[in-house]
């Protein structure tokens, strides 16, 4: 196989290479039509704790996926899910697969078809269950509508599913087909077993509903959303009258959803609830799940409004008893981790936490009273991949030496000993893990700047290569032949100790003895980084925008989601696009000045939601730095946005008043002297075209001129309906190519 490959790659790049092939130049369209899409694996699930994991490849007979499953060390293949199987009586293709899951004992297989977005995911759809053992194809859920089903999962005992439908939680018998609405005081204002738009959008809640280990009781979120103020978004395409679509939209300040969790028996009867203390109007139920080796108690963790309070209680479903065992407490804000895991057999439990100044795991006891730092150091762990007790380590994403890059890691549980790194040397970049039960494998996935997907089966901890799984050979070809100029990673000096992380991209044909135009593409919100050392599709339209002859950069300033330690992070607490702004003027000053081929006199800069607020905030404050920008789905003034999020970072509104508007772009328009365009979706369900409009009209009455393009009834990613992701693109090179003159020019 790895012969095979191999071979492939060679004829692939000699065909590259031949007389007269012609894709040696990045052309828009082909960014978009699939010429340089990326192969992935999987989605990949591990049985038998590591000795066999599956996957999905396509059938050979029939138009459709099936599960093929590998012997993890031997690479032994059997497809064990056919085509067929997967076919309904009566039909002739099988079902499309958007997700499967296996039951516990391996025997019956769910599968997720036929799928409905629900803001920004795919979360309702058809369930189906295949018995392995039978080889009953049966369609689950018959007495609800069809495409409603949410969040299927079998009971820990097998012999039941639970899902949602149109927000009321169901039980459906596997081995009678019998289903049992266990609530039904869901729809309006009452939400069952899944959430409302902002604890989704986020607190990244949508699963609703747990099982009891002893499959006897579901615990479950139930959501009221009366009292929130509702936002309109108009439909103007489909139909010869407008279409008004409302969603309850609690914005900063304003009345929040309230949650309670409850507890249900599967087999029907009233729900009970906990007396959680606190007005839950201003109060947040973050998570919930069932602590392990009991049949009664669940752990809740419940936020306050200011989110700088993180109360984790142990609930008992017998008697609805509540009792705090940890408080976790950040003059800023404390964030919502997923990484708790139970121990020692349910003796203690995993968690996270900023505590030292770092992001660090901890061991804490069932009761809250003791706790241990797992994995000490000056270094924050980006990400928990696998905790492996019998063997005695926890596996960690981190990057201590340079926080653009990923690498795997490992600590003894204990706390004893330095942490070790597992990734190759001679690899960098970023890695991702799917680690194996037992710690023994892992699908491993490594990038960098100028390295598409490289997709392995690997054996841990010596990272032993036990197969490729795909290497995108003739991707990395193709993008060789473009001869385009890589990222070229630096940094720059903003005050005296305190320099960020920033790119650049070169155009093709880059002459050092001439001066180029500078777009900088700009996030600069705390929920992500822009400066990574990954493949990220190639970052193909910045490439393409240098390939025009401009000079792309980027600059990750103060308070980006970069593992730089806490207070890194926090720093810019009560001060969004404020300090952010501060930092990205300060560097675009600095890269003028320690780069003779930059032209101070063509920046550009653009961005996206945070991204599109944070260039419209360079562009009013720095006039004299920013000449053009394009400013896509921004915030326009921090009050519109949702409560939890600016919230979390700006505080209240009445206790910050002034940080709402001095960091809101709205504020400044008045001060715009170059070129902006503004881009919104009308559909936009996130970051409302209110947004966009009163902008408009704010710019109006300071008599600045401007350019804007709205694209009707798109949402925040504005690429729904024919042809939207090209022309948005197009919009956005034209906008460039006529206010922001491209090339390389002699200047005194």
């Amino acid at each position: 196989m790895k012969k095979l490959l191999f071979a492939f790659s060679v004829l692939f790049t000699l065909v590259l290479t031949l007389p007269g092939y012609s894709q040696a130049t990045l052309e828009l369209e082909d960014i978009f039509n699939g010429t340089y899409r990326m192969n992935g694996f999987g989605p990949a699930r591990w049985m038998d704790g590591g000795k066999y994991y599956t996957t999905l490849e396509n059938a050979e007979s029939v138009r459709g996926r099936e599960i093929v499953r590998y012997e993890t060390a031997t690479g032994a293949r059997e497809v064990l899910v056919s085509a067929g199987d997967l076919t309904p009586e009566g039909e002739e293709r099988p079902l499309g697969i958007s997700n499967y899951i296996w039951s516990s004992d391996g025997k019956q297989l769910m599968i997720f078809t036929n799928t409905r977005r629900v803001w920004r995911y795919n979360t309702r759809g058809d369930y189906w269950v295949l018995n392995l053992e039978t080889r009953k194809l049966k369609q689950l859920g018959a007495s609800v509508k069809p495409t409603t089903m949410m969040f299927a999962k079998f009971s820990p005992d097998n012999k039941k599913v639970g899902f949602v439908s149109e927000q009321n939680i169901y039980v459906e018998d596997l081995a009678t087909g019998a289903v049992r609405q266990i609530t039904s005081d869901g729809g309006g204002h009452i939400i069952n077993g899944t959430f409302d738009w902002v604890y989704e959008e986020e607190l990244n809640c949508r699963d609703g509903f747990r099982w009891s280990p002893d499959s006897k009781y579901i615990a479950y979120w139930q959501m009221n959303t009366e009292g929130i103020g509702d936002f309109y978004l108009i439909n103007n395409l489909d139909s010869i009258y407008p279409e008004l679509i409302k969603i309850p939209y609690p914005k900063v300040g304003t009345t929040n959803p309230a949650a309670r969790i409850g507890v249900v028996a599967a087999d029907g009867g009233d729900s009970r609830w906990f007396d959680i203390p606190g007005d839950p109007r201003n109060h947040y139920l973050a998570r919930m799940e069932f602590a392990a080796g009991s049949n009664e108690e669940v752990m809740i963790q419940q936020l306050n409004r200011l989110q700088n309070t993180n109360k984790v209680m142990m609930g008992n479903i017998r008697t609805m008893q509540l009792n705090t065992i940890l408080t976790e407490t950040d003059k800023a804000w404390v964030d919502i981790h997923d990484d708790t895991e139970w121990m020692e057999n349910g003796a203690s439990f995993t968690w996270s936490s900023e505590r030292d100044g770092w992001l660090h795991l901890y061991l804490v006891s069932r009761d809250g009273k003791k706790t241990r730092d797992v994995t000490p150091g000056n270094f924050d762990v980006v990400s928990i991949q696998c905790i492996d007790e019998k063997g005695g380590y926890v596996y960690y994403i981190a990057s201590p030496d340079n926080p653009i890059q990923r690498y795997l890691y490992r600590s003894r549980i204990d706390g004893k000993g330095k942490a070790e790194r597992i990734s190759p040397a001679n690899q960098t970049g970023q890695h991702q893990y799917i680690i194996s039960p037992d710690a023994h494998y892992a699908i491993h996935t490594f990038s960098n700047h100028t390295t598409p997907n490289q997709i392995d089966l690997v054996e841990l901890p010596g990272h032993k290569r036990v197969r490729l799984l795909e290497d995108n050979a003739g991707l990395a070809a193709k993008y060789d032949q473009l001869k385009l100029n890589p990222k070229e990673f630096f940094r720059v000096e903003v005050e005296p100790g305190m320099e960020l992380d920033c790119y650049m991209i070169k155009p093709k044909d880059f002459d050092p003895k001439l001066k180029y135009p500078v777009i900088f593409n700009i996030y600069g919100e705390p929920a992500g980084a822009t400066v990574q050392d990954n493949w990220g599709g190639g970052d193909l339209f910045n490439q393409y925008l240098a390939q025009q002859g401009y000079i792309v950069m980027s600059v990750d300033n103060r308070g980006t989601n970069t593992p730089r330690g806490r207070d890194w992070r926090k720093s810019i607490y009560r001060q969004i696009g404020i300090l952010a702004s501060k930092d990205q003027a300060a560097a675009a000053k600095a890269i003028i000045n320690q780069y003779p081929f930059v032209d101070g006199g063509r920046i550009g800069v653009y961005g996206w939601s945070g991204g599109g607020s944070m260039t419209l905030n360079c562009l009013f404050r720095y006039p004299e730095i920013y000449k053009t920008g394009i400013a896509i789905a921004f915030v326009a003034d921090q009050k519109f946005y949702d409560s939890i999020y600016q919230e979390r970072y700006m505080g209240l509104p009445d206790d910050n008043a002034e940080g709402y508007k001095d960091g809101s772009p709205i504020t400044h328009a008045g001060n715009l002297q170059g070129n902006l365009m503004l881009i919104h979706g009308s559909g936009d369900d996130n970051v409302h075209y209110q947004n966009c409009e009163v902008l408009i009209n704010e710019l109006v009455k300071d008599q600045k001129m401007f350019s804007m393009m709205e694209y009707p009834m798109r949402s925040h990613g504005i690429y729904e309906r024919a042809g939207t992701s090209l022309h948005l693109r197009k919009t956005w090179l034209k906008y460039w190519k006529d206010n922001l003159p491209a090339g390389g020019k002699v200047l005194p």
